[in-house]
């Protein structure tokens, strides 16, 4: 299916199929991920191990997820500048940039096996493990953390694998490593009675297999092709992926932090309530891992319909947005109600699952508190879902202040202080009331910036104009002008391009970049214009507006294909780096004369010019690094700068005598 059949479809097909098409993969996908941290705790939970066993691995899981942080930053970044880089048919800077992906994941694993060995005893005492579970911990720790690079590189590499269009690969390693999990570890945890070491072995050999598959696509990869030369470090590509993937790692660390902070409170408090140190450690580390579960259905159904979301928001087909927010919410609302339903009337057949406290002194008040936990802490798990469905869906919008704002409300500004300052007053079970207080205030924010957001969402997009042409021109060279706001760039291009008698483009990009992508005209023109203050690359980096500037990419190009022309702004001189032909021109004016132009053209007052001209100069600049990782305005990107002070006409001139200095030089 080309670009135009795809947005079609995704503009115009019944919403149900869209979901069901996009959302189950991301589903199945997550699900299996979730199945390596619970498979071995319902097996320990089931044997000899029992109730110390799983506090022991609920004390190791924050140490996976650190490890996740770092693999899914590489991974999910490199992947979305695989796509980013498959759009603007850039396979140089693709292989160049996970190639170093992989070599700065590896030693990212070295390094992590570095600090956490000798540190073991004191990173899992702080996580929670009590001298009850600690050789249980160590036990486990030391094996898991001895394969850390397989499991890194599995984790970074599958991102990969998906972005290059093989998402049934990328399931088929991580299910058949899962499959493998649960088949060892019972052969291994009550076969061979090999304990924790048996649960560790089984993890490690699931996690070995599925680097091994994942190993095996890389020499059959379908849009790019590894070299020896691509792991020689580029960190000029790779700091794009960078960007691109911190928020995955932020949205990891976040839940390190807060399962610190739990931990170390539970432990706290525990130790002073009947139920002890490893009860309160043991319980969590279980509703983690259901809780796991849940949010993991509602990330896919969201994650999914990324794409169809953002896809309508350029197109300006509001209407299809709010229908398909509705139905991502009436999903997310039943998932939550139904698990709200098992986690208050059935918590003791939940917790079940996970095996009998044999191995505590008393048993019935390890039941008593997992009751406490699902019911109270987990008493509001649909709005905690809405939460997380809310901020995802501000990121395929491209709101990534609205996305932040969601996510960290609920997580950092509110649960983290809560569980720090409730216990002192309600003892452990304060700590139990953190995560519903939380969860209702992070709800009327996230429903207050949702409401908000879907006002703004009036008027659909302006009928079709007349289909934008790209002209046929002499072969010859190719004009690119970047400018500063207010230096008149724009109209000292028009002035060249009709000297030279050649085409100009400046607004016929944007409407031959909606030709090509099916996305508004006027969405297309405002992306300097909709960037936030804060946030640019976030916000650059959103899917929708990844699909306007691909297609604005490719229409950069084909301009340049069909001969001589002036092309303003949209960061053409770097998208045309390579061809042979082109001058590339930087305009500029002292910043009295930038303004005094902006106050004639715009009507602004000199204080409202001024904050235009740096809001505006701003955005370029981070639109421009985002695209192609150099600094805008830089003079040794260009050939040419030009003080535009000195006069329209006189710019005009000084441009065209130096492109006919350039025909008479290359004539003879």
């Amino acid at each position: 299916m080309n670009q135009s059949e795809n947005s079609q479809f995704l503009g115009n097909e019944k919403i149900s199929k869209l979901m069901l098409k996009f959302s189950i993969p991301c589903i199945l996908s997550l699900l299996v991920s979730a199945l390596y941290n619970i498979v071995d705790q319902i097996f320990i939970g089931n044997s000899e191990l029992s109730a110390l066993g799983n506090a022991a691995t609920g004390v190791v899981f924050p140490i996976f997820i650190i490890a996740q942080a770092f693999a899914w930053c590489f991974g999910d970044g490199c992947a979305a500048y695989l796509n980013i880089c498959q759009g603007k048919k850039d396979t140089q800077s693709a292989h160049k940039a996970i190639g170093t992906g992989i070599v700065v994941t590896l030693f990212a694993s070295l390094i992590l096996m570095a600090i956490f060995f000798p540190l073991k005893i004191q990173l899992l005492t702080l996580f929670g493990a009590s001298e009850n579970s600690i050789g249980m911990a160590v036990e486990y720790f030391n094996i898991i953390l001895a394969f850390f690079p397989a499991y890194m590189l599995s984790n970074m590499m599958n991102a990969v694998i998906r972005a290059d269009g093989s998402p049934a690969w990328s399931m088929a390693s991580m299910l058949l490593g899962a499959i493998i999990n649960i088949i060892l570890d019972p052969v291994f945890i009550f076969g061979m009675h090999w304990g924790m070491t048996g649960a560790a072995l089984a993890t490690i050999i699931g996690q070995c297999v599925s680097f091994i598959i994942s190993l095996i696509y890389f020499f059959r990869t379908k849009t790019f092709k590894l070299t020896s030369k691509s792991f020689i470090p580029d960190f000029k590509a790779f700091s794009g992926a960078l960007k691109l993937g911190a928020s995955s790692f932020i949205t990891q660390m976040t839940i390190v932090i807060i399962s610190m902070v739990c931990n170390i409170m539970l432990a706290k408090y525990g130790a002073m309530s009947q139920y002890g140190v490893d009860i309160p450690i043991a319980i969590i580390g279980i509703e983690s891992k259901v809780f796991t579960v849940v949010i993991n259905l509602v990330v896919g159904i969201v994650l999914g319909c990324q794409p169809i979301i953002g896809y309508n928001i350029g197109a300006k087909k509001y209407d299809r947005v709010k229908q398909l927010y509705r139905s991502i919410l009436m999903c997310t609302v039943i998932i939550g109600l139904v698990s709200t339903l098992l986690f208050e009337f059935a918590p003791r057949a939940v917790v079940g699952i996970f095996g009998q406290p044999t191995n505590i002194p008393n048993p019935e008040d390890y039941w008593i508190f997992a009751q406490k936990t699902f019911r109270i802490f987990l008493s509001l798990v649909t709005f905690t879902c809405t939460i997380k469905m809310t901020s995802i869906f501000f990121q395929a919008v491209g709101k990534p202040i609205q996305a932040v704002v969601a996510s960290m409300i609920r997580d950092i500004v509110c649960f983290i202080p809560l569980i720090l300052i409730l216990p002192a007053f309600f003892g452990i079970e304060g700590i139990l009331y953190a995560a519903p207080i939380a969860d209702f205030i992070a709800m009327i924010i996230a429903a207050s910036l949702t409401v908000a957001y879907m006002r703004t969402l009036k008027g659909e997009a302006a009928p079709k104009e007349k289909d934008a042409v790209i002209k046929s021109s002499k072969k010859g060279v190719i004009i690119t002008i970047a400018r500063e706001h207010g230096s008149s760039g724009k109209q000292i291009g028009k002035i060249v391009a009709e000297r030279l008698e050649i085409p100009f483009y400046y607004k016929e990009m944007t409407a031959l970049a909606a030709q090509e992508s099916g996305l508004d005209k006027e969405f297309i023109s405002n992306l300097n214009a909709n960037s936030p203050t804060l946030m640019h690359d976030l916000y650059l980096s959103t899917n929708v507006i990844q699909q306007a500037v691909i297609a604005q990419d490719k229409v950069i190009r084909k301009i340049a294909d069909h001969g001589s022309c002036v092309i303003v702004g949209r960061a053409a001189d770097y998208v045309l780096r390579d061809y042979a032909d082109t001058v590339r021109i930087f305009i500029y004016a002292p910043k009295e004369i930038k303004i005094q132009r902006v106050m004639e053209v715009y009507g602004d007052s000199r204080e409202a010019a001024g904050k235009n001209i740096h809001r505006s100069d701003e955005a370029r600049a981070a639109y421009y690094k985002n695209i192609s990782g150099n600094t805008w305005g830089d003079r040794q990107n260009y050939e040419l700068l030009v003080d535009s002070s000195a006069g329209l006409e006189a710019c005009a001139d000084v441009i065209c005598e130096y492109i006919h200095s350039l025909k008479t030089i290359k004539s003879q």
